[in-house]
């Protein structure tokens, strides 16, 4: 396990969890989901990240602000509940996953995107998932625990793990000083890194909480944290080598997820 401890920060307007994305067009709404998510932003080895991407894609990282630097986000979901369009229950209606994406530019278009490299998620009926990159995890497990009270404010904990038959293992723990969040709408354009021509359009209505950030100056809310990323195809990214950018939870991600226009 490691311990990472960095300075700490927050701007949501510059931050792109769920970052760059063109205007919506005509889009065919296919889900809508409530969850919270719990987000590790990463540098990671620039070389090794490269063979996740396919032809006529590069990493785009930002230059400046909160997500400076990031060139690899790790996100933990909790998907409280998922339905259709007309409001019916998909699946099963609830699951836990995470997935990996990288801020990416084509090189043809110019289009800056978010793209989906891998994921692992706990239920099979998510495998291989609409970006065709989720493999089913062996075994996972999340806990999240909130204590209150006079002259200790609201403190979260949060545990998730997650461990593939291939020997990939993502794991991470946090404990932190909660604050009201601040609330934003985004839209985010998603790509598969199996198939660029997989496209999903997300549209959200979230609340930010950036517990602890190395590039932007303000409080670190991160009382422990720690995490565990690697083995199997994973392995070459996180070599030891790689540093944590910002640590960020949402504790609510409300989602809209439509089909790109053709």
């Amino acid at each position: 396990m490691k311990e990472i401890v960095t300075s700490f920060a927050v701007s949501l307007g510059l931050i792109v969890a769920l970052s760059v994305g063109g205007e919506a067009q005509a889009q065919s709404v296919t889900e809508e989901s409530i969850e919270s998510r719990f987000q590790l932003d990463f540098h990671v080895p620039e070389e090794a990240l490269k063979k996740f991407l396919p032809a006529g894609w590069d990493v785009q990282m930002a230059a400046t602000g909160p997500a400076k630097d990031c060139n690899l986000r790790v996100i933990f979901i909790d998907r409280v509940n998922v339905n259709g369009p007309d409001g019916k229950t998909l699946g099963t209606g609830a699951s836990q996953m995470v997935y990996l994406t990288v801020p990416v530019k084509n090189s043809a278009s110019g289009s800056t995107v978010q793209m989906v490299i891998a994921g692992l998620t706990g239920d099979s009926a998510d495998v291989p998932g609409p970006f065709g990159v989720y493999t089913q995890a062996a075994g996972h497990q999340m806990k999240r625990s909130t204590v209150a009270g006079k002259g200790i404010g609201i403190i979260e904990e949060q545990t998730w793990e997650f461990t593939a038959a291939g020997g990939e293992r993502i794991e991470s723990f946090v404990k932190y000083e909660r604050v009201p969040a601040a609330r934003a709408r985004r839209e985010t354009t998603y790509v598969s890194a199996a198939d660029p021509k997989i496209t999903q359009v997300s549209k959200v209505d979230m609340g930010l909480n950036i517990a602890r950030n190395a590039t932007v100056e303000m409080p670190d809310r991160v009382k422990e944290f720690r995490y565990k990323i690697g083995g199997g195809r994973l392995a070459p990214l996180f070599d030891g080598t790689e540093r944590v950018v910002s640590v960020d939870i949402f504790p609510w991600n409300n989602l809209t997820i439509a089909a790109a226009p053709k």
